[in-house]
């Protein structure tokens, strides 16, 4: 059971792990062994709470497909339990950063100070770029 906060949990029946060969240098081990580790979760089909799979869909996160199911490939270590709990933990880092309504924002307007000072540094910028021009005598 993967726990996001006090009141959500994902049961690990809707957590699929695969595990499968890793790419890349390894030696022998890496030929023999599947250590990597695929894990796959379907937003929809899962029983997390509405605003959570609409903010998951809305996210452009690569590791989300278009049928809504989150893939995420773990094989930094090479022990299969270790990358079983570093895809576990990406997961739970992703549905956790959504669960977290983000502040909406308000719309300011530059202060007169800062207006002012804007327009002053454009005519003193202006008034050096005339001294450089060429002297008609």
């Amino acid at each position: 059971m993967l726990s996001i906060s006090s009141q959500v949990t994902i049961p690990d029946s809707e957590i699929e792990l695969l595990a499968i060969r890793a790419q890349g240098a390894g030696g022998q081990n890496v030929n023999k062994v599947s250590t990597a580790v695929h894990l796959r979760f379907d937003i929809g089909a899962s029983s997390l709470p509405d605003s959570y799979k609409e903010n998951l869909l809305k996210l452009g996160d690569r590791r989300i497909s278009k049928d809504g199911v989150i893939v995420i490939k773990a094989q930094q270590y090479r022990s299969q339990v270790k990358n079983r709990e570093q895809a576990l933990t990406r997961l739970q880092a992703l549905i956790k950063r959504v669960a977290i309504p983000r502040k909406k924002r308000k719309p300011t307007k530059p202060t007169k100070g800062s207006q002012e000072r804007r327009i002053e540094g454009k005519t003193r910028r202006g008034q050096l770029k005339d001294l450089r021009r060429k002297i008609d005598y």
